[in-house]
């Protein structure tokens, strides 16, 4: 099992979680702030059976439109992927 952190600009986080939501996948989305992001960002929380975890990166990467600035200073969405050693829902 794998936890998603995507950190990305509010405004892409409502579709996003939707797309997300329409596969099946279950998703907690906050607020969040950072040093880079001054603001309006947003964080989804996803978690992942391993066997799906490039299927959800993928449904996360569509939402964002290509950019010709690919370096990570013009990052519109910033992905973690960790690996989770228990999972309860209670």
């Amino acid at each position: 099992m794998k936890m998603i952190l995507a950190i990305m600009p509010t405004n892409f986080s409502d579709q996003t979680s939707k797309v997300l939501i329409n596969s099946e996948y279950r998703v907690t989305k906050f607020a969040s702030t950072a040093g880079l992001f001054a603001g309006g960002t947003t964080t989804l929380m996803v978690g992942a059976d391993d066997v799906k975890v490039e299927s959800c990166l993928e449904l996360i990467r569509e939402q964002f439109p290509a950019s010709e600035e690919t370096d990570s200073a013009h990052a519109r969405v910033t992905i973690y992927v960790l690996n989770l050693q228990d999972f309860d829902r209670v």
